[in-house]
């Protein structure tokens, strides 16, 4: 079984300034995502996609596998994420001149993430017979149904999601669970990457991980929460 990895990451980032290479624990940010998939030593090959010159830079001095300067067209903040590994995959095997079995996106955004947490998601998507792909989501924090909402056309709020105008959850514990996608992890058996257009789809499996390793860094607070709970849980 032939496994690649690909590290996907634009030089774009609005609240906070070349986001991917921002230091993070003295160095820049994608070198921990880097670090973490040579360590576990699982992947046949690591790639980078990147419309960044730096970034492919600080790659190639980790000694990534092979370095794709991901085009223009690719690179805007309303392309999928998808689009991009899709082409990383076909250009990796092009490159290499070999298919892979399975494609895992780690997300440069999620260095809480573990090795374990990237074993078990590989792992459990082996076990499943047919075409799929795996995500890993953690518990929200607040939920639709009780307390999030959203503004109607006459300005006014209401519950994201509702049962019924006559029914109402007084309480959190009592509305159904729902998670957040925390894009620390997706894995892809290939023909489901080739032949799906969402990430998310019937076929799509799941892992949940905890909040402490779920963390992705969106903002200037999240960086500062992420740093704290790094500097002071042992992560790999």
């Amino acid at each position: 079984m032939k496994i690649l990895c690909t590290i996907c990451a634009r030089k774009g980032s609005k609240e906070i300034k070349n986001k991917n290479i921002i230091k993070f624990n003295g160095k820049p940010l994608i070198c921990h995502t880097i670090n973490q998939a040579k360590k576990i030593k699982i992947f046949d090959k690591i790639v980078c996609s990147s419309d960044s010159l730096k970034i492919l830079q600080i790659a190639k001095k980790n000694k990534i596998d092979f370095c794709i300067h991901r085009s223009k067209k690719l690179s805007t903040d309303q392309i999928p994420k998808m689009d991009v590994i899709k082409q990383a995959h076909i250009l990796s095997e092009k490159n290499f001149n070999q298919k892979f079995d399975y494609i895992v996106d780690l997300d440069v955004t999620a260095p809480l993430r573990s090795i374990m947490d990237i074993k078990k998601a590989i792992n459990f998507i082996k076990k499943i017979k047919h075409h799929c792909n795996l995500i890993t989501i953690c518990p929200a924090r607040k939920n639709p149904y009780f307390n999030m909402v959203e503004l109607n056309k006459l300005g006014k709020v209401k519950l994201v999601k509702n049962i019924n105008d006559n029914k109402h959850f007084n309480a959190r514990q009592l509305a159904p669970k729902v998670f957040d996608v925390n894009a620390g992890i997706y894995v892809w058996k290939r023909l489901s990457l080739i032949n799906e257009k969402n990430i998310i789809n019937k076929r799509t499996q799941y892992l949940v991980t905890p909040y402490e390793r779920s963390i992705d860094i969106d903002s200037k607070t999240d960086l500062k929460i992420a740093e704290f709970l790094f500097k002071n849980k042992k992560y790999n």
